[in-house]
């Protein structure tokens, strides 16, 4: 029971909990350094897929025009520059053109049977040209495009 002289005790709060850790113990990975990578490494994967998908379906088109390989070249593109620009950085943008220009360059090999993916018709020119060109001018823009302070590339927060 409380009565009028004895003082109410205050929540306890974490404030006041010393949160540096002992020295020589070892230390867990860093969250956030963890999901940098991890987005890095998914635009990667995200490249080589677009790639993948991209040297089966190329071919489909209307009529005489292949719509679906310029399809891709504007996805190549996009995934690039949006890349880029999401990361702040310019790996951000040749990470997905690396995976993409992997994959693609692959799958164009001819087998030890002669069969060819990717065929030499104007879709699989405008596919593989195209999408390099793409991938190139997303890169770029990513250079020009982003503001740049006098240090560099501006530091994202908590680095």
């Amino acid at each position: 029971m409380v009565t009028a002289n004895q003082p109410v005790a205050a929540p306890y709060s974490l404030l006041c909990v010393d949160s540096t850790p002992e020295t020589g113990r070892a230390q867990p990975a860093r969250p956030a350094a963890f999901g940098g990578r991890g987005a890095y490494a998914a635009l990667f994967v995200l490249g080589v897929m677009e790639g993948l998908i991209g040297c089966f379906q190329f071919s489909h088109g209307i009529g005489r025009v292949p719509v679906v390989a310029l399809a891709f070249c504007l996805v190549v593109f996009l995934t690039c520059l949006l890349g880029g620009w999401g990361m702040g950085s310019p790996l951000g943008a040749l990470l997905p053109a690396f995976g993409w220009f992997l994959a693609s360059l692959l799958l164009t090999m001819p087998t030890a049977a002669g069969s060819v993916i990717v065929t030499n018709t104007a879709a699989g020119k405008w596919y593989l040209y195209g999408g390099a060109v793409s991938a190139g001018l997303g890169v770029v823009l990513t250079f020009l495009g982003w503001p740049r302070r006098a240090s560099g590339w501006p530091q994202r927060p908590g680095t």
